[in-house]
């Protein structure tokens, strides 16, 4: 009897740990942060490290001070870590980085209960702060070392120089692919991004409904506003947030039904803000937002009991 154990239900057992699915995360992410290296330099590895080393921090003082079980075992903070750094231009002040992650950890996460409790993710959130706060540093982007320019010059996204039309600044298709042109470090590289979202779908850790449909709203929305399609899906932030964001277990609707909604909202959203917003880049923003709609979306698709004819 002394190992008779009782609990609230689901009772239901499964290998898969919050640890294990946030290790895989990482190997999902790793892709991306060698090609960070590979196009911007060993600074990349500097502000990847900050980031990571201050959510852990942050979120271990912020449990020690208020008496709390410690969570670091999960690998949660080092995922918010490496996914603020991702939305991060090479050349951010570090004690900016340390604020951001501040921010992700302690304001989004910690305070509304820790892991699983926070209604919004937290690395989305505290990219906004930043870029609300400082809007100078965040968008001070430079070409990379191996776009055959000069490693110093500040210069346009693919996004702003599309919205410009300085059609000489556009990258190829191929350098969106391999991630030849400026922007945050872990959204130039379409391609390590889809080979860690590939990562994701065979290790069962996210499913295709939230991405693809995420996806497959932009390119059907560019494509009727007389817009490039494949142009605007490889461009900007739409990868990251599509599979390593929009795909968070916590502030994401759980029902498949829940996801392709919140998948289509975001890319409604993505694209109203690209196209006639002021900012060329919505994703966070698109983001955010359906996170607040998230507790709505799941009760509007979850599942009746089949004898459940009265409503709660």
């Amino acid at each position: 009897m002394s190992k008779l154990i009782a609990s609230v239900s689901p009772h239901f057992f499964s290998r898969r740990t919050t640890r294990t699915i946030m290790l895989d995360v990482i190997i999902a992410l790793l892709p991306a942060a060698i090609a960070s290296v590979v196009h911007f330099g060993w600074r990349s590895l500097l502000v990847i490290g900050v980031c990571v080393a201050s959510c852990v921090v942050s979120e271990w003082a912020f449990e020690k001070c208020c008496r709390r079980e410690n969570t670091l075992g999960d690998l949660s903070a080092i995922v918010t870590g490496l996914l603020l750094a991702y939305n991060l231009p090479v050349t951010v002040p570090v004690w900016q980085a340390i604020f951001g992650s501040v921010v992700a950890i302690i304001v989004v996460k910690q305070l509304f209960g820790g892991i699983g409790q926070n209604f919004a993710n937290p690395a989305v959130t505290a990219r906004i702060v930043l870029l609300v706060a400082f809007s100078g540093s965040m968008t001070n982007w430079v070409q990379p070392h191996t776009a055959n320019l000069p490693d110093v010059v500040s210069s346009a996204t693919p996004l702003v120089a599309a919205a410009k039309g300085t059609t000489a600044m556009m990258p190829s298709y191929g350098e969106l692919l391999l991630g030849q042109h400026a922007g945050c470090l872990g959204e130039t590289c379409a391609l390590a991004l889809l080979l860690g979202g590939v990562y994701l779908l065979v290790r069962r850790v996210i499913t295709w409904h939230t991405p693809i449909c995420y996806l497959a709203t932009v390119a059907l929305l560019s494509l009727l506003c007389g817009k490039d399609a494949l142009y605007q899906l490889l461009s900007g932030g739409l990868l990251l947030g599509a599979v390593f964001m929009a795909t968070d277990y916590a502030t994401t609707p759980s029902t498949p039904w829940g996801k392709v909604i919140f998948g289509c909202g975001c890319g409604l959203i993505t694209v109203l803000i690209r196209f006639w917003g002021n900012l060329p880049e919505g994703v966070s923003y698109s983001i955010l937002l359906m996170n607040i709609l998230t507790p709505y979306i799941n009760r509007l698709t979850r599942r009746r009991p089949l004898t459940g004819g009265v409503k709660p």
